[in-house]
């Protein structure tokens, strides 16, 4: 290899590089919902939840729910998964449980 090929190759192999090393997932969410007993709470909430989760509700189901019952709630069901168009329009019912868990 000739001296005037190695800045390009290098450019090429930091580039490819570069590429791979970028985000490995698509952001997923799901909304949901969620209750606590004694006394009786129920909660809407949105949660990343992992790329394979997107249109399967029962991956994020378990993806969410040993989050949510290590801070002592329940999951009720997940309402549906999408991507991150989606959030902003759900961020005001979920309040404070908007990406909480």
């Amino acid at each position: 290899m000739t001296h005037a090929m190695r800045p390009l190759s290098l450019a090429l192999a930091t580039a490819a590089f570069a590429a791979l090393a970028g985000p490995a997932h698509a952001d997923c969410f799901a909304d949901y919902k969620a209750k606590q007993d004694n006394p009786l709470r129920l909660h809407y909430g949105v949660a990343e939840v992992p790329e394979g989760a997107c249109g399967n509700p029962a991956a994020a189901a378990a993806a969410l729910g040993p989050r949510l019952a290590r801070a002592g709630w329940t999951l009720l069901n997940v309402v549906g998964t999408f991507g991150p168009e989606g959030l902003a329009g759900r961020q005001a019912s979920a309040g404070e449980f908007y990406l909480r868990y």
